[in-house]
């Protein structure tokens, strides 16, 4: 039986050993997804803000990812030049243990844009900046051909800029055309994820458009995590509630205006309903940000038809079945006591959706409590599935 090597014939013992290698390599190197074979080779990740509570995340998620691998972190002018387990060691906010495989990356400051982007396939930016320093940075990065998966809000409200939860609108990433021309590159862009308030409440809220809400009026309590804060750095926050968060009502309210917007010349037009009115609270927990929702529509649904949509939603990330989507998306409670913060942050390893205590009310037609993972899901997590997304529809590759 003739191999691979020129004049060499491999036994039938060897044969069958070497067909099993083979077949395995391909197992391990190999995805199929409607019928197309796709290279599973990982992608390069650099994570541009990597020192402070949102890149430590990111690296945490991405320690075993199936198609990212991190192999380069920036940060601060301040931090350059360290390795990250000598710049975040003290300051590591997580309750796990810092991956092995990233204590030894040498931190590049991310002011060198040319010298970051060259090493990598695409970027996740979290960086801790003024607004308009974010979107230079970020726009710097994307015009050397580099995508930008950002955790900031500098770009959120950049017409030609998707702001994604993959789950709901998906087809918002194609406006990335459009912004390429904009920037003059053909490879590079920049999507971001929305804020982490409103990660509990729309994800429940959009099942239920075909019914047309009117009104919604969100209570949010909110974790320290959203702050960037624990509580060994936050003491006050200890049997504590501060009942304002800096700009995150407004937020709250025109953020999902654009989620449920509609691609059109070449930008996102923000949707002209639901009205929304939001409180955002701070409140003693670590981590979840949880809602107190209360909304109206043109035509009131059964109780039935609202909890049947919730456990039958599909997202985009499910169809294609995403490393991170969490099956299911949305979970719904019958106990009067759930969700609760720290029992159903973790669902869906921190991706999915919980929601409960759905009833009528006396002034809306319905009222329901909702909860997230404000770093998981409403954070870093988002911003790996809605890189996993790009991938899977072939915005993000190998340079």
């Amino acid at each position: 039986m003739r191999g691979g090597i020129t004049g060499y014939r491999y036994t039938p013992v060897q044969h069958i050993y070497i067909s099993k290698y083979i077949q395995q390599y391909s197992r391990n190197n190999y995805r199929s997804q409607k019928g197309e074979l796709i290279m599973a080779g990982k992608l390069k990740v650099g994570i541009v803000g990597g020192t402070g509570m949102v890149g430590q995340r990111f690296v945490a998620l991405l320690e075993d990812h199936p198609w990212f691998e991190v192999t380069t972190i920036a940060a601060s002018k301040n931090s350059a030049g360290k390795t990250y387990e000598e710049s975040v060691a003290n300051r590591w906010k997580l309750s796990s243990k810092m991956p092995e495989r990233v204590k030894n990356i040498v931190i590049k400051d991310a002011a060198r844009v040319e010298e970051v982007a060259s090493e990598v396939d695409f970027i996740f930016c979290a960086v801790d900046m003024k607004k308009d320093e974010i979107r230079a940075l970020e726009e710097a990065y994307a015009k050397t051909g580099t995508p930008v998966v950002s955790n900031n809000s500098a770009n959120r409200w950049t017409p030609d800029v998707p702001m994604v939860i993959p789950e709901i609108n998906p087809d918002h990433i194609h406006v990335i055309e459009a912004q390429r021309k904009r920037l003059g590159t053909s490879t590079g862009f920049i999507a971001v994820k929305p804020n982490c308030s409103i990660q509990s409440y729309v994800p429940a809220l959009h099942p239920l458009m075909k019914y047309g809400p009117v009104k919604v009026a969100a209570c949010t309590y909110q974790a320290i995590s959203g702050a960037g804060k624990s509580f060994a750095d936050w003491p006050e926050m200890v049997d504590n509630v501060i009942p304002y968060i800096g700009g995150e009502e407004e937020k709250s309210e025109q953020e999902p205006l654009k989620i449920w917007g509609e691609l059109k010349d070449s930008v996102i037009a923000k949707a002209g309903s639901p009205l929304i009115t939001t409180q955002c609270i701070r409140v003693p927990v670590s981590d979840g940000h949880m809602a107190a929702v209360y909304a109206s529509f043109e035509k009131k649904p059964s109780k039935e038809e609202i909890i049947e949509l919730w456990r039958s939603y599909v997202g985009r990330p499910q169809e294609l079945d995403l490393p991170s989507a969490p099956k299911p998306f949305i979970n719904y409670f019958e106990e009067d006591n759930r969700p609760q913060t720290k029992l159903d942050r973790d669902l869906g390893n921190g991706m999915g959706i919980a929601i409960g205590r759905l009833r009528e009310d006396t002034m809306f037609d319905y009222k329901f409590i909702s909860l997230s993972h404000n770093t998981v899901r409403g954070a870093a997590g988002g911003a790996v599935l809605i890189a996993e997304l790009l991938k899977a529809e072939g915005y993000i590759q190998a340079k």
